[in-house]
């Protein structure tokens, strides 16, 4: 660990291990990503444990997010309180809650478009100054089943070197800069950082990857949700130290604009080349989005020495969208499977 990670973290007290078994009722699990596939993943997570935290990306320049980030200066908030919306409960007060931050006004000035749970996060942050203190406040608010965290406490930037998003240049590599057009571009993402090159991780989120059981990566968009937590130095510090284990969620289908064309073993490859010295312990796939199990299995042992497990995902419907219900049996398989004797709760 570097000299850096142990000044973050010399006031927290930090476990040598996870908690053994038969010691605490539930897991400490850290999920990491952006966007609705945190969503998913925490919709499924809060089913399972009582001990939950969202890090969520800070790179967004879009939509309510980006206006009030530009004018304002503040942290990107749209992916912070969908993070807190698939946190509240399945009873009146939190479904009620869900709406209500999820909300967007529509109009022809300057409101149209702003969602009110952005409006009251960037609120509490200019009351209070903190951060993690306004976002305990809105979870606790909302009765949310876990704490919401942002990854950096500086808002970010995504860069992308793509190449042929210029049809007409179909050769060439040029730098995209902002998230909402990472995503949209036609061509083909090489590699993404952020800037500045070198965020400051929120201290909280490097004591909570430090003390959890489990980590859980993904699912979301892979370059401008899931990879840039590899990218904020302190962060993937902890990752790589934690004695937790770790679980990378695969995506059901590729992103359009970010991952066309993309096999699940393509995904380990890029993730893996952003942080070479990063392990896992499993990579979770829906069987249906694996067209060829063996060299999955092949790619999560050579690039990360995970094992693979293949459950259904997927909603019954037919789009590539996570059920919440399934996702959630899968990550308890996993966490009672892989380590563990005897059930959580």
């Amino acid at each position: 660990m570097t000299g850096r990670t142990l000044r973050l973290t010399s006031r927290i007290r930090r476990r040598s291990s996870p908690a053994a078994p038969g010691k605490g009722a539930t897991p400490k699990v850290v999920a990491l990503g952006g966007g609705m596939g945190l969503s998913a993943s925490l919709a499924a997570l809060r089913r399972i444990t009582g001990d939950l935290t969202a890090v969520v990306t800070v790179a967004d320049d879009g939509g309510s997010s980006g206006r009030l980030r530009d004018e304002l200066g503040v942290l990107p908030p749209g992916d912070l309180r969908k993070a807190l919306a698939a946190l509240c409960g399945d009873d009146d007060w939190g479904q009620t809650w869900a709406r209500v931050i999820q909300h967007r006004f529509q109009s022809p000035g300057e409101m149209n478009g702003h969602a009110v749970g952005n409006l009251l996060i960037v609120a509490l942050w200019e009351q209070l100054g903190d951060h993690v203190q306004a976002l305990d406040l809105v979870g606790k608010l909302l009765g949310a089943h876990g704490r919401v965290l942002p990854m950096s406490a500086v808002p970010l930037e995504l860069q992308a070197e793509v190449r042929g998003d210029d049809p007409a240049r179909p050769d060439d590599i040029r730098t995209i800069r902002g998230q909402a057009n990472v995503a949209l571009t036609l061509g083909e993402v090489q590699s993404v950082h952020v800037v500045p090159r070198d965020p400051p991780a929120v201290p909280e989120v490097v004591a909570a990857v430090l003390d959890a059981d489990w980590v859980v990566l993904g699912p979301g968009s892979w370059f401008s949700s899931v990879i840039p937590h590899l990218l904020v130095p302190e962060l993937l510090d902890a990752l790589v130290e934690t004695k937790a284990r770790k679980v990378l969620s695969l995506n059901l289908a590729p992103q359009p604009g970010e991952t066309d064309g993309f096999s699940p073993q393509r995904h380990l490859e890029v993730l893996g080349r952003h942080a070479p010295k990063l392990a896992l312990d499993v990579v979770l796939a829906d069987e249906a989005a694996v067209p060829d199990r063996d060299e999955l299995i092949d790619a999560a042992k050579e690039r990360f020495g995970a094992a693979v497990e293949l459950a259904p995902v997927a909603r019954p419907d037919g789009t590539p969208r996570h059920d919440p219900e399934l996702l959630a049996a899968a990550y308890d398989r996993i966490f009672r499977m892989h380590g563990r004797i005897g059930p959580w709760r």
